[in-house]
């Protein structure tokens, strides 16, 4: 029997995994038994097919069932070793959380009540059943020659076309569908501009704080990574002046991790910059889609005349990460030496994947999920303002706010970043460290913490910065 509590916090797709998840481990439901149809399932606890497939899919994600063709959702065998380990691992978290609350840190098995994770997307957000509804019918009209041959070296020519029309409408951006370079996510794009790169020039200027991910790939690469200072409207444009480098690479109009959006003004500065230095800008557009309180930015590519800006965006804080489908837009100066230095290498995403999102984009579904998502993140967004303001007043400052999935809290009151996670962590509250984006740690205030919210309910939000008061301001 499943008992579900419409006044519970927690969503109702969760309920009813959690109590399926203890019957399969308990052995209420035996291997091999055939789960309730979704349909069946829905009309007896009288919620959506959609709150039904949602619990299914997780239970089969975890690996306690699978589906089959033309059978539904099969329990699957446990060993009596793992059952065993479950039920200890459940007497365990229930002592302390309900056991679908909890996240667990493999690295030092504590057990999380509330995740401000940075990245991770809500899943019933995810427009799972228009998703394979085109994948289906992809994968039926796929021909066996598209099967047998490769792709087309930048990707297939009908993704480049979709992506070109979204971000002349979206971003401003304006190319042609030969300067997009489909990738495996933007760190992919990095990589393949580090091997464009490296018989031109050997260093490259980042933000400091910024990606970490961007500064690893520089350095695997062989460049000499140099650290720019931030300002408040952006990176330092006398410092890299001075830095002598001739490729920077930035987040112009989300600041990752600070959050600063950098001015009109200064994009004509950095462009000038370019013109006058023969230098290349890389734009990572990672989430620019995600604005609550303002429209979107245009993009530094859309004001270029002079061919200096690399755009990169991504499809990882939108739709999924999991994807691993990004996009570069290269000027049409660098497009030639592309084509001879990598003449001979093959697109890395496959071709079913590139069908499936064109499909997505062309019918309109992209446009859709995007201003639902929207609207789902502005108000996870002032929920997460809105209670930090509450709860801890001016004790603390808000950076990165009314954009993207994720803030940064500066605390007034003295404790380091390390105490700040440890009393977060002896509440069941994850919060993450800023210090890793630091390249020179010195400049560090060590007083921080990142705060994502994409993965979490509105309820979850609240609660958790209420535990954080409790955990950081009350002795």
């Amino acid at each position: 029997m499943i008992i579900l509590n419409t006044d519970s916090k927690h969503p109702l797709y969760l309920q009813i995994y959690d109590q399926l998840k203890k019957q399969i481990i308990s052995g209420e439901i035996p291997k091999g038994k055939k789960l309730p149809s979704t349909r069946k399932l829905s009309t007896i606890l009288n919620v959506s097919r959609n709150t039904v497939e949602s619990a299914y899919m997780q239970l089969s994600s975890e690996g306690y069932a699978s589906r089959k063709a033309r059978s539904g959702f099969i329990v699957l065998k446990l060993d009596n070793s793992i059952i065993s380990k479950l039920k200890k691992e459940d007497i365990k978290t229930c002592k302390n959380f309900p056991l679908h609350l909890d996240y667990i840190d493999t690295t030092h098995n504590t057990y999380y009540k509330y995740n401000f994770e940075y990245g991770k997307l809500s899943a019933p957000d995810f427009p799972l059943r228009t998703w394979k509804r085109i994948s289906n019918k992809c994968l039926s009209t796929i021909s066996a020659e598209d099967m047998i041959s490769y792709s087309a070296s930048k990707g297939e020519l009908e993704l480049q076309i979709e992506i070109m029309n979204y971000l002349r409408k979206s971003r401003g951006v304006s190319c042609s569908p030969e300067q997009i370079i489909i990738s495996s996510g933007s760190d992919h794009s990095l990589s393949l501009l580090c091997q464009l790169f490296r018989r031109d020039f050997d260093k490259i200027a980042l933000e400091d704080p910024g990606y970490i991910g961007a500064k690893d790939i520089f350095i695997n690469n062989g460049y000499n990574v140099i650290p720019i200072n931030l300002q408040e409207d952006g990176i330092n444009l006398d410092e890299l002046e001075n830095s002598l480098a001739k490729i920077v690479y930035i987040t112009p109009s989300h600041q990752f991790p600070m959050g600063d959006v950098m001015p009109i003004a200064k994009r004509l500065k950095l462009l000038d910059w370019g013109m006058r230095n023969n230098g290349i800008i890389i734009e990572d557009d990672y989430d620019s889609e995600l604005r609550y309180n303002s429209k979107p930015i245009p993009s530094i590519q859309s004001i270029d005349s002079n061919g200096s800006v690399i755009y990169i965006g991504t499809f990882s804080k939108a739709l999924s990460p999991s994807l691993r489908l990004s996009y570069m837009v290269l000027p049409k100066v660098w497009l030639d030496k592309y084509n001879e230095r990598f003449k001979t290498y093959q697109v890395s995403t496959p071709i079913i994947l590139q069908k499936i999102i064109h499909q997505f984009m062309h019918l309109g579904h992209f446009d859709r999920h995007l201003r639902k998502i929207s609207l789902i993140n502005k108000r996870k967004h002032d929920t997460l303002i809105h209670a930090i303001q509450e709860f801890m007043g001016d004790k603390v400052i808000i950076h990165a706010k009314n954009a993207g999935i994720h803030i940064l809290l500066e605390l007034k009151d003295g404790l380091t970043e390390k105490e700040l996670i440890t009393k977060a962590k002896n509440r069941g509250i994850k919060v993450y460290p800023v210090s890793t984006f630091w390249i020179r740690k010195d400049k560090y205030p060590n007083n921080m913490v990142l705060l994502g919210f994409g993965g979490m309910s509105e309820n979850d939000i609240f609660e958790g910065i209420r535990l954080l008061k409790e955990a950081w301001f009350i002795s």
